[in-house]
């Protein structure tokens, strides 16, 4: 028998699945009118259980610099107006950077990526991209990896970190001094 449902009306299934260290997700389909949405319930350390949707989810096939097992991330923007979003570890809760678009930062910034490497990630026009950094604190100052930028396949959420050769840019390129914390008054 085949259910029908009328336009807008939606339906949720849930599913238990498991990956393939063990780690548990569950999975929220969404039925509306004809268009299947995927959100992935994410678990972190700061933020809790997080509902996120499939679009959202970003396969790096190599990982990441000094986490190649790791191979699937949540993007979470914490806030509508916030420059920095978290590219969160679906695979273990305690794995997460701190990463922003470069331009906001460095406004000549350039990242090149090579033919293959676009092959790589099925990126037929740069157009179709977004580029991420790694953001790290240092000492008293915010600083970002240029030289190892992430980029995003937006049509296919596929991406690889890149590491550029070029000495212009750095792995600690500061982008903000952070103040001197308020010292409390002696009475």
């Amino acid at each position: 028998m085949v259910e029908t449902r009328p336009p807008g009306q939606a339906v949720f299934l849930d599913r238990r699945s498991r990956i393939s260290d063990g780690v548990e997700f569950a999975l929220t389909m969404e039925w509306l009118a004809e268009d299947w949405s995927v959100h992935m319930n994410v678990q972190t350390t700061r933020f809790g259980t997080v509902e996120v949707d499939d679009s959202r989810i970003i396969t790096f096939p190599a990982g990441l610099l000094g986490f190649s097992s790791y191979k699937k991330f949540a993007l979470l923007q914490p806030d509508d107006d916030g420059v920095f979003f978290w590219l969160q570890s679906v695979e273990s809760p305690d794995l997460a950077f701190v990463v922003s678009d470069p331009s906001l930062w460095v406004e000549d910034y350039e990242a090149t990526i090579r033919r293959e490497q676009m092959q790589e990630l099925n990126l037929a026009s740069i157009d179709d991209s977004q580029v991420f950094v790694i953001i790290n604190k240092y000492d008293r100052s915010l600083t970002a990896n240029l030289q190892g930028p992430l980029v995003i396949n937006l049509r296919n959420q596929q991406a690889l970190q890149l590491v550029l050769a070029e000495k212009r840019w750095t792995t600690r390129h500061e982008i903000v001094t952070l103040a001197e914390p308020a010292q409390a008054a002696s009475a």
